[in-house]
């Protein structure tokens, strides 16, 4: 599945949609379907279209969902858009259908209807209210995957920062439901931006409440999960500065992916080695911080022989050989390791 807001990592149900579920199972009419989901507070209707939808993206049934969300628009439509509540489930409606046919590989169809979308939340100006905000977070974060797909980095960059103001308010009131979104919008920005300082303030304004987030036992395994892509993301970024020859700014990114890793996986693994030895290769181009690179590589390097990690301490052995650190008797340890 794309990295579009129908991912399950992207956000949880935490509202009860099984009598909903129940009714669709037993194969009654969309047209009480319909009602019975007009009749649902918001949050429950909209978990249970975005969940329905995301589970026939995961059988290949794309075609199928579309036609289903089209037929309860219609019928949605037909009641009437002037109750409040109506109205946002048409504007929820025509924001699944956007990310329903970006899977679908058909950005024009997405764009008329994001734009659809954008059209009936425009009807009340100045709404702060969740359902709002929680469609047009959405909604934004679907529209910045499609223009970035078009290379158009600038339209993305502005969608994501508005996404992420747009859920960082609403998980400051429910982070167990919006924590997820506003890591997932995090991560797209950090792959998006393309002003590196720019990426690097926006890291940091957000740094201290994603550990907020991975510290809620509430906020659920889609933290992580999202959390972890957020890794990746800034691991990407680094490795592309060190290719750059930016060191000094790759080791700030790899010391934040570091600070999150040890957050989602207290103990040390594959993971924090590879990452740690980029952090330490990285140091000993920068003169200042040689003899912490040294450190950390030297420590890596025990850390590496006591999870079997043979060719990450290989690894090591040659970047501190080629250092030419004379603080490591390279021949002595390779034999200890690697006995003949």
């Amino acid at each position: 599945m794309k990295a579009i807001s129908l991912e399950p990592v992207f956000a949880q149900t935490t509202t009860d949609i099984a009598s909903l579920r129940n009714l669709l199972r037993r194969n009654r009419s969309m047209s009480e379907v319909s009602h019975a989901i007009g009749d649902a507070d918001f949050n429950t209707a909209y978990d249970f279209l975005r969940s329905t939808a995301m589970e026939m993206v995961e059988k290949g049934e794309i075609d199928r969902a579309i036609h289903g969300v089209c037929e309860i628009d219609e019928l949605i439509s037909r009641n009437g858009e002037e109750e409040r509540n109506l109205l946002n489930i048409h504007a929820a409606l025509m924001q699944i259908l956007t990310a329903l046919y970006i899977e679908k590989a058909d950005s024009e169809a997405a764009m008329t209807t994001a734009a659809s979308a954008l059209s009936l939340l425009a009807q009340e100006p100045k709404r702060k209210d969740e359902p709002f905000l929680a469609i047009l977070g959405a909604l934004l974060y679907d529209i910045a995957y499609l223009h970035t797909e078009r290379k158009e980095y600038k339209q993305a960059e502005r969608e994501l920062a508005k996404s992420l103001k747009i859920f960082e308010r609403l998980a400051k009131n429910d982070p167990a439901r919006y924590a997820s979104p506003h890591v997932m919008a995090l991560n797209a920005a950090t792959a998006t931006y393309r002003n590196r300082v720019s990426q690097a303030e926006l890291l940091a304004h957000y740094q201290a409440v994603t550990s907020t987030y991975l510290q809620m036992v509430s906020a659920g395994v889609e933290v992580e999960e999202a959390t972890s892509r957020l890794i990746d993301s800034i691991t990407a970024e680094g490795d592309t500065l060190v290719q750059m020859g930016r060191h000094r700014e790759a080791v700030q990114y790899y010391t934040r992916a570091l600070k999150y890793l040890t957050k989602i996986e207290p103990q040390f693994t594959l993971r924090h080695l590879r990452l740690s030895i980029a952090l330490g290769e990285s140091m000993l181009r920068i003169s200042a911080m040689k003899d912490k690179g040294i450190h950390l590589l030297n420590t890596m390097l025990h850390k590496a022989t006591k999870i079997n990690a043979t060719d990450e301490h290989r690894r090591i052995v040659d970047i501190l050989y080629n250092a030419k650190s004379s603080s490591l008797d390279i021949l002595g340890l390779w034999h200890k390791v690697f006995p003949k």
